[in-house]
């Protein structure tokens, strides 16, 4: 199963401009488990999008999406885990392709921010979420997903955008430690937003979208939905800024708990990768050259 769907001369290796690497993966998970499930969904509902983009006018698959197999869960727990996106994301990275990570929990973003950190020594990590994620440890692991903003952190600036929810520890390490954070109302609030953000990171990004981010009345299938979240356009408008204008070195998808039978937020997840893709190929220059072909898929 591959990403969209597509022909198999669109996912060859040596043509593709991305490489996705689902990593089903929920070890850590709290609250409501799943999210190793949520590749599978992704790719699943991928397959059932019009590969026609309708706000860029392209069809960013003509680019090239190759799909790795699925990184099979490690039992070891999620440092070995976290070494194995690496691993995965180094290949991606050194072949001159940009990874998208599907996840599965938060806690592999960590894999993929040590391996481009090492290729992009100016790199900044953006980070789409509700949770701060900078707990030093939780459940007895540094590694969980609660703590994946702390290590990121530990490894180049973090920018967060959409946080509603931390612990009491959080906040008193972010009062000693300040992370430049956009809130939902700052968003809505200042119309230049997605520029003055840009100007918050470095010219080398990695991107981590936690699909909690979103207000749960979008994107209910998470573990840990919270209220008062940012809406689809809102996301979108800051990812297409960023994509314009830094050098986005990859991103992920992260947090992504299928419900059954409810599949709009599979889909939402989906073409969020797809769109996000699609500002990247049109950044490069390549957009110009991905006009319509294809029949629709309905």
């Amino acid at each position: 199963m591959n990403f969209g769907g597509i022909e198999e001369q669109y996912t060859v290796w040596k043509k593709a401009a991305f490489v996705v690497v689902p990593v089903p993966y929920d070890l850590t998970t709290t609250y409501q488990s799943g999210s190793r499930r949520g590749p599978a969904a992704i790719l699943d509902a991928s397959g059932n999008m019009e590969l026609y983009d309708e706000e860029l006018d392209q069809e960013t698959y003509l680019a090239g999406i190759c799909t790795f197999a699925p990184i099979e869960a490690e039992a070891a727990g999620p440092e070995a885990m976290v070494r194995k996106v690496e691993e995965r994301v180094t290949a991606a990275s050194q072949g001159g392709k940009i990874p998208v990570v599907l996840g599965g929990e938060h806690s592999i973003s960590l894999g993929a921010i040590r391996a481009l950190k090492r290729r992009h020594a100016n790199l900044s990590v953006l980070q789409f979420d509700a949770h701060a994620d900078m707990r030093e440890s939780y459940q007895g692991s540094p590694y969980s997903h609660a703590c994946i903003a702390r290590r990121a952190r530990e490894i180049c600036p973090v920018v967060q955008v959409g946080i509603r929810s931390l612990s009491a520890e959080e906040a008193v390490f972010l009062k000693a430690n300040p992370v430049k954070t956009w809130s939902v109302e700052s968003i809505r609030s200042q119309p230049d937003c997605p520029e003055a953000l840009c100007r918050d990171l470095s010219d080398d990004v990695y991107v981590t979208i936690d699909l909690d981010v979103f207000d749960p009345s979008l994107m209910p299938s998470t573990g840990t939905p919270e209220p008062g979240g940012l809406l689809w356009h809102e996301v979108l408008s800051v990812l297409r800024e960023v994509c314009r204008r830094r050098r986005v070195r990859g991103f992920d998808v992260v947090e992504l708990a299928p419900l059954p039978g409810i599949v709009a937020p599979d889909f939402l997840a989906a073409k969020l990768t797809y769109r996000t893709m699609g500002y990247l190929v049109q950044a490069a220059g390549r957009g110009k050259d991905r006009r319509p072909r294809a029949a629709a898929r309905r």
